[in-house]
């Protein structure tokens, strides 16, 4: 629908143009509110392509900074994040006046810190599990898509990126538990 855009020309009288209004487009003032900012992943959000590939990119050097944490630390750590994201993503989804707006991406940040508990330090690890979460997130298979499309609000918006954390957790848990024991099967396969 339409909306009628009241504006002053150059001469200082007032022009009517009509255009559609974009739900996705965020203003200036809105980013000045330090939750919205957190939400938007301090701006990654507002990436034009793949807005969460880019929130999930920020989540690195914030996991690179917990991975020594003791896991009862990094585990509560993300579990706290998890927590106060509901009400971080809620509210930008509310100031926005978009339900999951493809800028906030906290629950990208939430849900890679789940994909990387107790992974193996190094990079190999660190690469298949932004890949495996990015799959995971993007293509959303079912339960992901489920939640995805049927739970609402703030909880809705992080328990999908939840759920691909805990998937991509278990595919690299997997993969790594195998690559080990592949090791001691047959030590000349890993040197």
């Amino acid at each position: 629908m339409p909306v009628v855009k009241h504006e002053r020309s150059q001469t200082g009288g007032l022009s009517i143009s009509a255009h559609k209004q974009n739900p996705h487009k965020i203003r200036p003032r809105q980013l000045k509110h330090p939750v919205v900012l957190i939400a938007l992943g301090f701006g990654s959000g507002l990436a034009p392509i793949a807005p969460g590939t880019a929130g999930t990119l920020v989540a690195i050097p914030f996991y690179l900074a917990m991975q020594s944490l003791p896991l009862t630390v990094y585990a509560a750590v993300t579990l706290t994040c998890a927590l106060i994201g509901i009400g971080i993503c809620g509210y930008a989804a509310k100031r926005l006046g978009v339900h999951d707006h493809p800028a906030i991406v906290f629950d990208e940040i939430v849900g890679f810190f789940i994909t990387m508990f107790a992974a193996p330090p190094g990079l190999l690890p660190l690469l298949a599990g932004f890949v495996l979460f990015r799959l995971f997130d993007a293509l959303k298979p079912w339960p992901i898509s489920w939640f995805d499309r049927n739970v609402h609000g703030g909880f809705g918006i992080m328990f999908d990126d939840v759920i691909a954390g805990v998937m991509s957790l278990a595919v690299l848990q997997l993969a790594y538990h195998l690559m080990v024991e592949s090791c001691d099967v047959l030590p000349f396969y890993c040197h």
